[in-house]
């Protein structure tokens, strides 16, 4: 099955919060945990992705910084605030509710 941009796009930023919940993180590990938990079957275009964590960091729900790599390329690392967290369980009774009014229509 495979599940269409359309379907998730609303709930990007929901997706990168319930991430960053678990603990601080960067986009390309963000993104590889997405891949493997739908089993390659979706994940967000690097465009999303960072425009998603601009909206969340302009919208006080994330922060970010720079980490410190003794090796490779620095990573920039975002992390969950208080609203973030807020915002991200309030999004989660709103997607439970918008679920189950649309498993009664289909």
């Amino acid at each position: 099955m495979s599940i269409t941009s359309d379907l998730i796009r609303g709930h990007t930023e929901t997706i990168i919060l319930s991430s960053l919940i678990k603990g601080d993180t960067y986009g390309y590990e963000i993104n590889k945990n997405i891949k493997e938990k739908t089993n390659n079957e979706y994940e967000l275009k690097e465009a999303t992705l960072y425009s998603a964590f601009r909206r969340l960091e302009d919208g006080g729900m994330i922060t970010s910084y720079w980490g410190n790599e003794n090796k490779g390329a620095r990573r920039r690392y975002y992390s969950i605030t208080p609203l973030g967290k807020s915002t991200y369980e309030k999004n989660k009774v709103d997607w439970e509710q918008a679920k189950k009014l649309i498993d009664s229509l289909i």
